[in-house]
């Protein structure tokens, strides 16, 4: 059964990107860590705290002609007992009832559902199984296909995942 989500907001995810795209982090966010492909910021929704840790992709292959910003995204939002959700922002929107793959090490595979231009695990059982594997392993591949069929392959480092991963925990209170 599909939780019940609402979409990562792009502002949370244009946060984490802007907060290591440019010298100084937004004024709401604190950055926590930057490590090999990840890094990591806290910041106040609704003046509860929120940790996020994000990848951009190494390399990215498909047949289009333009993408919004692609990232990979582990949060925390401890208030709303929602750790370590795993989400994919994938820079369009999905196609109509499809998932998108998740795949690591070429190993693991991980469906997850799609909804607009995200991603996520089905379940936390499901975050769990998919954030152990990526801790364990050195690269995540995504692969999407658009709303128009247009088939994506999104290549995600693990350089530096887990010790992100243990800054957002340190800075969230999750053990």
């Amino acid at each position: 059964m599909i939780r019940n989500l609402t979409p990562l907001s792009a502002g949370m995810a244009l946060a984490v990107f802007l907060t290591f795209a440019s010298p100084l982090p937004p004024a709401h966010a604190e950055a926590l860590a930057d490590n090999g492909a990840w890094q990591a910021i806290k910041e106040l929704e609704n003046g509860k705290p929120v940790c996020v840790m994000s990848a951009e992709p190494s390399k990215s292959e498909g047949n289009y002609t333009q993408r919004d910003t692609v990232l990979a995204i582990i949060s925390h939002r401890v208030h709303e007992k929602r750790i370590g959700e795993v989400g994919i922002q994938i820079g369009y929107t999905f196609a109509a009832k499809s998932e998108a793959i998740a795949t690591i090490d070429g190993k693991s595979e991980f469906k997850l559902f799609t909804q607009g231009g995200h991603a996520w695990a089905y379940d936390a059982d499901a975050d769990k199984a998919l954030i152990a594997a990526m801790k364990a392993g050195t690269q995540m591949v995504v692969k999407g296909t658009s709303s128009r069929g247009t088939e994506t392959t999104d290549t995600f480092s693990l350089s530096g995942f887990t010790a992100t991963l243990n800054a957002i925990n340190t800075a969230c209170g999750v053990k």
